[in-house]
């Protein structure tokens, strides 16, 4: 089955650099000729093409090797290179994943999310209070939001504007495909997000991103800048702050999706550093499911 409900969005014309459009011209042929597949076809398609050809020659591997160095040093190469190939593949999945806009979702409302947050989650709901979900870029980081969305909840998220902006233009269209809300970073987008908060509503953040002058925390055993600002709102709004997870299973296609318990306020540092815990232990236990391709360590950490 083909999924073309985004393709009307692949033609946006913003303001960019000449490499940036060739670059946006690439990947939305990719995605095009993806998305005229099956779907399982389809999903195995564009992770064996960005773990073969695009993660190699854009220098994502690279990168992943490089992140898994630092970070275990210790470990074999042959496994590092086998962590960073299974990267690059769940990146390609997830990717044309989030470009199939009906099929997607309509897997994930199948979906039964698990752990102690769902239950946590509707009691908030119920009292119209905020729900902040945490996640980080780990397995397919929307399937939860989707599985959610698919039992009624109203589920805005926050994002970062990719630094393609012929990219961005249609990307952010797939984020808006699942249901809810969702507002750029900065004054405008940040006041919509608050105001979707304070309503009672969910909310979804990814805090696993180098940020500039945040504060440093320990992640996977290293110092890492990473941003408090979840906690810090659900602080202000007496918000459940909750980490979740959208992880793939065996056959590549499926997904466990997973609440775990809320965080218990204290401060922002304190609870963010919980939230690094909790993803530095997924990790550990499916490092094949991490974004290794991120530049999260910059050396400004010191």
């Amino acid at each position: 089955m083909s999924d073309r409900s985004n393709s009307d969005d692949f033609h946006a014309h913003p303001a960019g650099k000449a490499s940036d459009f060739l670059t946006n011209a690439l990947i939305v042929g990719l995605i095009r000729l993806a998305l005229a597949l099956p779907y399982a076809a389809r999903i195995r398609f564009v992770g064996w093409m960005v773990q073969k050809v695009v993660g190699p020659v854009a220098g994502y591997r690279a990168r992943a090797l490089d992140n898994l160095e630092l970070v275990w040093p210790d470990m074999p190469k042959a496994e590092r290179a086998l962590i960073a190939n299974r990267c690059l593949n769940n990146v390609g999945r997830t990717l044309i994943e989030n470009y199939s806009a009906r099929d997607f979702p309509q897997k994930m409302a199948k979906n039964v999310p698990q752990g102690p947050g769902v239950a946590a989650l509707e009691e908030a709901t119920a009292q119209g209070r905020p729900v902040i979900l945490v996640t980080g870029h780990f397995g397919n980081y929307e399937a939860t939001r989707a599985a959610l969305v698919a039992r009624g909840y109203d589920i805005g998220g926050l994002y970062r504007d990719m630094k393609n902006p012929y990219f961005n233009a249609h990307y952010v269209k797939t984020m808006e495909a699942f249901g809810g809300p969702v507002f750029p970073q900065g004054r405008k987008g940040t006041a919509g997000f608050v105001r979707h908060l304070k309503a009672g509503g969910q909310l979804v953040l990814l805090f696993d991103q180098h940020v500039y002058a945040a504060p440093v925390l320990d992640f996977m055993g290293l110092p890492a800048r990473t941003a408090v600002s979840a906690a810090e709102l659900a602080l202000r709004y007496d918000a459940l702050l909750i980490p979740f997870y959208g992880i793939r299973q065996p056959d590549g296609l499926s997904f466990e999706c997973v609440l775990e318990a809320p965080i218990p306020p204290s401060d922002p540092e304190t609870m963010t550093q919980a939230l690094s815990d909790s993803l530095s232990a997924r990790i550990k236990d499916k490092p094949e499911q991490w974004f290794w391709v991120h530049r999260r360590w910059r050396g400004d950490e010191v």
